[in-house]
């Protein structure tokens, strides 16, 4: 009866799809019914499987065989999920690329088969491309660059990036849209929204609803490259203290809301451990930087580029001066509130502090209510454990890594929960620190505690330049914030010297040496 159910509720979308954009483009919406249909059938396919499978009473919930089944299950719905995408492109590539940074939120075998995405987006081919060049910039491709390489550098899901170069000999790279992903993403969206509210109809404790909010609200601003250009030089400008961060200059006369024209820069990929070895850049140099850079990001400024995944973020050798750190495609941002900033900076000070009334008490003004320590849990990629007891006590082992990604697929209902109450700029977010997790753990830096003495000092920063906004002008009051301010930022450096001090070798030698142990930073 479900199956059947849901096969109508399929066919009335394609149906309404089709007279809610027949009277606007025709053409677009005819092609929208067909991919709608095909998502419609694949989503159809994969709740019947799961029906099939795992809800039909046939085994035993808490039994290994259910264990074993619902991982099988798991491996073939993301599969479908993962063809269908690369069928459909645009929107949906956009989608799979999301889930597939959610490595602590979702189950392994999504996760894993969706992450592809990231580096496997399909590709226009090069006339294509060339044809929205000469739309966008009314100017044939060979006029404007002297060599442009047919090969691209890199495919995502709404466009892809062309090295050329210019008449006067620099070196640009060129983001060029996909032909057809604005024409299609309103019919993609209204159709993915019509599919999620399937799901929950036939899944109640599965709402998907916030993945397709954030896609409506986000996908707009993706789409318009001309955003994306202020956007770099929004964050250029409030980082340019920072010497070694690069934001590739625009090209404003060659940028238009479907081609992005910026500096060629050179570079690894952040991920690329063995690339930073053979040039002699320090891999916990970098991991710093990354953490000093997405710390400010979130916890001082509240603008946050929120798409840090592995070829969006190069590094270079610094020329003696460390690691130099290129951030890319600055397409996707989200604005934190100053309420938001501000709870959310208390919520990781409780945390460092492993204050578990203060995670409570914070995790209920940002909406989990009695899932505050499951929300606890997704915020740090720890488990509960390790955070009753001081995450900054323990480095994360593996064999945690393992317990919280095996959990993911256990409190998948709860973790649904969580993203559906929290307020909206928090799912992206989860989606950031998930990536710089995944860096951390691809350098071997995650055992490292410095960057908890980043995100401490950003924190406390954020806290006491809030209550100085509240002292009307009065230079006692200032004075009293600052000085506090300053008391708590020695402790953190106490704490930061006694970390150097458990890392040197002659003290790890005598600590070692007298028999006591020590947490291994």
């Amino acid at each position: 009866m479900v199956y059947r159910n849901l096969v109508r509720l399929g066919l009335l979308g394609v149906g309404s799809g089709v007279v809610t954009y027949n009277f606007e483009e025709l053409e677009t919406a005819g092609i929208g019914a067909v991919r709608f249909g095909r998502a419609a059938v694949t989503v159809t396919k994969i709740v019947a499987d799961y029906k099939r499978t795992l809800y039909s009473g046939k085994i035993t919930p808490d039994s290994e065989e259910y264990s074993i089944a619902k991982s099988q299950t798991h491996l073939r719905a993301a599969q479908k999920l993962l063809d269908l995408c690369c069928v459909n492109g645009g929107a949906f590539v956009k989608v799979g690329q999301h889930l597939g940074s959610l490595e602590y939120l979702l189950p392994q075998e999504y996760v894993n088969t969706m992450k592809v995405l990231h580096s496997k987006a399909p590709e226009s081919p090069l006339e294509d491309i060339k044809q929205v060049l000469e739309e966008e910039l009314k100017c044939k491709p060979e006029d404007l660059f002297v060599e442009f390489e047919p090969m691209p550098l890199g495919a995502a899901s709404l466009a892809q990036v062309h090295r050329a170069r210019l008449k006067d000999g620099r070196e640009m790279a060129v983001k060029v849209q996909h032909p057809l992903v604005k024409a299609h993403s309103k019919v993609d969206m209204k159709g993915m929204e019509l599919l999620v509210q399937a799901v929950t109809m036939v899944f109640p404790e599965f709402d998907f609803t916030w993945l397709v909010e954030e896609m409506k609200k986000n996908l707009p601003a993706e789409l318009n490259f001309s955003t994306e250009a202020n956007n770099a030089e929004r964050v250029a400008a409030q980082f340019s203290h920072l010497p070694w961060l690069k934001i590739p200059k625009v090209e404003w006369p060659l940028t238009t809301e479907r081609v992005l024209t910026m500096e060629f820069c050179e570079g690894g990929q952040v991920n690329d451990r063995s690339y930073m070895l053979a040039h002699g850049i320090n891999t916990h140099d970098v991991s710093e930087k990354i953490g000093h850079l997405y710390s400010e990001m979130i916890f001082v400024n509240g603008y946050v580029h929120c798409d840090p995944h592995p070829g969006n973020v190069l590094v270079q050798a610094g020329n003696g001066k460390g690691a130099q750190i290129v951030l890319l495609d600055h397409g996707l941002y989200t604005n934190l509130t100053n309420d938001f900033r501000l709870t959310y900076s208390k919520l990781w000070l409780s945390i460092l502090d492993a204050d578990l009334e203060a995670i409570q008490r914070h995790g209920n003004q940002l909406g989990v209510g009695e899932l505050y320590g499951l929300f606890a849990c997704m915020v740090t990629g720890r488990s509960w454990d390790s955070i009753s007891k001081g995450i900054d006590k323990k480095a994360r082992t593996s064999e945690e890594q393992d317990e919280i990604k095996a959990d993911a697929a256990k409190y998948l209902p709860e973790i649904s929960a969580v993203l559906s109450r929290v307020p909206r700029q928090m799912l992206l977010i989860f989606k950031t620190n998930d990536l710089l997790r995944g860096i951390e753990f691809s350098l071997d830096t995650h055992k490292s505690m410095r960057s908890f003495i980043t995100m401490s000092r950003c924190c406390i920063h954020s806290l006491f330049a809030h209550r100085r906004s509240l002292c009307d002008g009065s230079s006692l009051c200032r004075a009293k914030v600052s000085l506090s301010e300053a008391w708590a930022q020695l402790r953190v450096s106490l704490y930061a010297l006694y970390l150097y001090l458990l890392q040197s070798g002659p003290v790890r030698h005598f600590l070692q040496g007298s028999g006591q142990g020590i947490t291994q930073t």
